[in-house]
């Protein structure tokens, strides 16, 4: 039976529906980070540039991709929902890609703040809509260098910061948070938060000079090092494409309520499409409206609603046939695509 729901309804009924399935995050976790290590090196041991080098290479970007987008989940899941996941997510992934969680959250929540989304004070939204399709290359591109600038953040930035103080500041705002927003300042950590921090900027500072060591004590060749840059590189850019595909990037800085977030978020059809944009992230849409839903439970809630749901819902509109389709319309923006096109009668306001 069809009906329409307000977004406040939606949320009393399944936000605390579903809740996370310790069982899956872990072999999720294990089996995509195995997987990616493993690839990455048997490719460091192949010739490089070769066919077999190349796919190999690619397993591991994206096993690692997939691992290392946990980070979105531990941003939204309650602490102790999941005991010991985040300490190992971080032995298995974060660290060695030199991403640790501080990057991600407490940064995140205002990326589902209503009063802060898609607005200055919004570090992962811009509005690339508004971009020529050359600036939009140069944003997919640029992240290439971002393995190397998270060497020199980590392994010298970090502690340099902690002897001179307005270099941390600086580094801490501009430095510290995986942003699209070039204008967003990320505030100085305080009371636990700031103890987070400290433990997670040590232990990456250690890989870096372990690794740095190993090179130079002859653990283990420089061209691993340099296979690490290439897939980590690689995450990087797959990540930035996959950003692409998340939203309309149509607002210019307004506050919008819900059902316009709604309409600026993206759904991605077909499976292929979680290879790039995995652990859920397909479903952005349907995350922005329900962000406490784990990633495992996002496909059938999402089949469930599209059950539910009239044929002219907003939500429905929010689906794009796979990653390029989605990106092919952030190119050539349509007055469909735009979070206007939901706001502008009463009867838009259920889904």
């Amino acid at each position: 039976m069809q009906r329409t729901f307000s977004v406040a309804e939606l949320r009393r009924e399944f936000a605390s529906a579903f809740p996370p399935n310790p069982a899956i995050y872990w072999s999720d976790l294990l089996a995509s980070s195995i997987l990616g290590w493993s690839a990455l090196v048997l490719a460091a041991r192949m010739p490089w540039g070769a066919v077999v080098h190349v796919c190999v290479t690619t397993v591991a970007v994206l096993a690692l991709l997939r691992a290392s987008i946990f980070i979105h989940e531990i941003a939204h899941c309650k602490e102790g929902a999941l005991p010991g996941f985040v300490a190992g997510w971080h032995l298995l992934v974060g660290f060695p890609l030199l991403l640790p969680s501080l990057m991600y959250v407490g940064s995140h929540n205002e990326h589902h703040r209503q009063q802060t989304f898609g607005t200055v004070d919004d570090p992962e939204y811009a509005p690339l809509a508004h971009w020529s399709p050359w600036r939009i290359l140069w944003f997919v591109l640029s992240v290439s260098f971002v393995p190397g600038l998270l060497c020199l953040r980590w392994g010298i930035g970090g502690p340099l910061a902690w002897l001179i103080p307005p270099l941390r500041r600086v580094l801490v705002a501009r430095a510290s948070t995986l942003v699209i927003n070039a204008a967003y300042r990320r505030p100085m950590p305080t009371g636990k938060q700031a103890l987070r921090w400290t433990r997670q900027e040590v232990a990456v500072a250690f890989v870096v000079w372990s690794s740095v060591l190993g090179v130079i004590l002859g653990w283990f060749p420089l061209r691993w090092l340099g296979q690490w840059y290439v897939v980590a590189a690689g995450v990087a850019m797959v990540n930035q494409v996959r950003t692409l595909a998340a939203h309309r990037y149509d607002n210019e800085g307004m506050r919008l309520d819900a059902l316009a977030q709604l309409a600026d978020s993206v759904t991605l059809l077909g499976r292929l499409a979680g290879l790039v944009a995995p652990v859920g992230l397909r479903f952005h849409a349907l995350h922005h409206i329900l962000p406490t839903v784990p990633y495992h439970s996002l496909g059938a809630l999402h089949r469930r609603l599209l059950a539910a749901f009239p044929g002219d819902s907003p939500y429905r509109r929010t689906q794009e046939q796979g990653i390029v389709a989605a990106v092919r319309t952030l190119l050539r923006p349509t007055a469909a695509a735009a979070p206007a096109a939901f706001t502008a009668t009463p009867a838009a306001r259920e889904l």
